[in-house]
């Protein structure tokens, strides 16, 4: 199922991503009258609220990766969008990336609640249909609210349509409740919906019961990570026990399997395979239906040299070189999927070093963009390998299980990569940085060092040795417990005066 299109219920009821304030949550009762009359109107009502996924990948680019020692992301001036971000500002609250996080993760939240409240067994009488219906929306809003905990911390907590007055007067909500919502809404989903779609199945790319049972695993464990004193999305709950049980579910259902090569997993062709849990569909040509992520990636210079013509920056984010370092370049078969480290003018036939994240650029032509935002290429959010890996962190965390176990699944990892076993026991910072080397370019390494307790002091010892010889602006490290969250938009806070505290420290 490509879902990411702008749908019939969409024209209707008026959504727009661009709103820059709170009242974009409810729609009038008249907007939606007679719309919700049969199954092909909810259908297309549930793609509505799938569709806020669009702009999930770019996000995790640019707030995750670039954000992370994954990445070393300076331009030349100074002046990129990405550049507050890579140097922890203070100044962020007027970004457009803090904008565009809040208004997507809003909208697909006022979809989902706006489908829920006209949800009803008049028009959908079949109660395993209905049931399903609503576990993929609330699947989606906690997946939405999920992502909103993770970036700012403390967020209003709308579970239902209130008229834009109402949501005038609805203060942020503690992250302990904003959590409560979210592990309800995964549970009931994971009680209603279907287990598996194969290949073929006309609801492909649509939420299953392991797809939830996964982003719940990764729920519990960031809530089991260190609180820091921020109000983040961690909360020292030690729920590593609760989030293997949730793993083994997944492992014993026996619908995947990491038994396929690592540059097969990303291949163009190859969509949906047995490693995919859950994926963001995405297909060209539809009038906003693609994605532009691997641009975000990919500067200008790359694209140029498949010659592939795309108006962007010549500006780059670069594959830091600790990164780089961190490989067997020689050896280990993940390093040519995922980078590129030396970039051929196809003018004057030099080349450059321009270490780039190439994982998700397309190399038959056939899958290419009809411009850089356009490209139909699946953005995996869940897959297999990570299941496992997040096993083996639960058991080093203290859930059961034994070291042997962890040894098994690392190695097993770096066996599919071509490399030998580690030297003795596997280590949580063995786990951590056999994560970061497996899940480059996946938006999983900012998260991961947040709940491994580490992150200050991993990115505090980064930056001086990364920076050195061609820094060309003063980041503001070392950083501290605060740059963790994100700013609040500023748009929100000048909603209304008093509605909303910024984040501390943030200007």
């Amino acid at each position: 199922m490509k879902y990411i299109y702008i749908s019939i219920f969409i024209a209707i009821i008026g959504f727009t991503a661009c709103e820059d304030q709170l009242d974009q949550v409810p729609i009038s009762s008249l907007s939606v009258d007679g719309f919700f009359r049969n199954q092909s109107d909810f259908e297309q009502a549930l793609n509505g609220v799938y569709s806020s996924l669009g702009g999930y990948p770019a996000r995790w680019v640019n707030l995750g990766d670039v954000r992370s020692d994954n990445m070393y992301a300076y331009s030349s001036q100074g002046v990129r969008e990405w550049d507050p971000v890579t140097s922890f500002a203070k100044t962020l609250a007027t970004s457009s990336y803090m904008s565009d996080a809040w208004n997507q993760n809003y909208q697909g939240i006022m979809r989902a609640n706006t489908f829920l409240a006209n949800l009803n067994a008049e028009a959908i009488p079949d109660d395993n249909l209905r049931n399903r219906f609503e576990g993929e929306a609330r699947f989606l809003r906690a997946f939405y609210y999920f992502d909103l905990v993770r970036l700012f911390g403390e967020v209003p907590l709308i579970d239902h349509l209130v008229t834009p007055a109402e949501a005038l007067e609805i203060p942020r909500s503690p992250v302990g409740d904003v959590y409560t919502l979210i592990i309800s809404d995964l549970e009931f989903a994971i009680n209603n919906l279907d287990d598996f779609y194969p290949k073929g199945s006309a609801n492909l790319g649509r939420a299953t019961k392991n797809a939830a049972r996964g982003i719940l695993a990764r729920v519990y464990l960031t809530r089991s990570g260190p609180d820091y004193g921020i109000n983040g999305p961690g909360m020292g709950s030690n729920e590593y026990s609760q989030a293997l049980t949730l793993l083994d579910q997944i492992i014993s259902s026996g619908f995947y399997s990491d038994d396929i090569a690592y540059a097969d997993i990303f291949a163009d062709d190859n969509e949906n395979n047995d490693e995919v849990i859950f994926d963001i569909q995405f297909e060209k040509g539809l009038g906003g239906a693609g994605t532009s992520f691997p641009g975000e990636y990919a500067g200008r210079p790359w694209w140029d040299s498949q010659g592939i013509p795309f108006a962007i920056s010549l500006e780059t984010k670069d594959v830091s070189e600790d990164m780089i370092n961190s490989y067997d370049t020689a050896n280990d078969l993940r390093f040519p999927v995922n980078v590129q480290l030396e970039i051929t003018d196809l003018g004057t036939g030099l080349a450059t070093y321009d270490p780039t994240l190439i994982k998700y650029c397309a190399s038959d032509p056939t899958y290419w963009g009809v411009d850089r935002f356009d490209f139909p290429i699946n953005y995996i959010v869940l897959r297999y390998t990570d299941v496992l890996m997040m096993k083996a962190e639960c058991i080093l965390q203290g859930a059961s299980g034994s070291q042997g176990d962890v040894n098994t699944i690392v190695n097993d990892v770096r066996d599919r990569a071509g490399l030998g076993p580690l030297p003795g026991d596997v280590t949580f910072d063995d786990l951590m940085e056999e994560r970061r080397r497996e899940f480059l370019g996946e938006g999983l390494r900012w998260h991961d060092l947040v709940r491994s307790g580490k992150v200050l002091d991993i990115m505090n010892a980064w930056i001086p040795v990364e920076d050195a010889g061609r820094n060309t602006l003063t980041p503001n490290y070392p950083i501290q417990a605060y740059n963790i969250i994100y700013p609040l938009p500023q748009t929100q806070i000048d909603v209304k005066q008093g509605l909303y505290a910024q984040n501390p420290s943030y200007e």
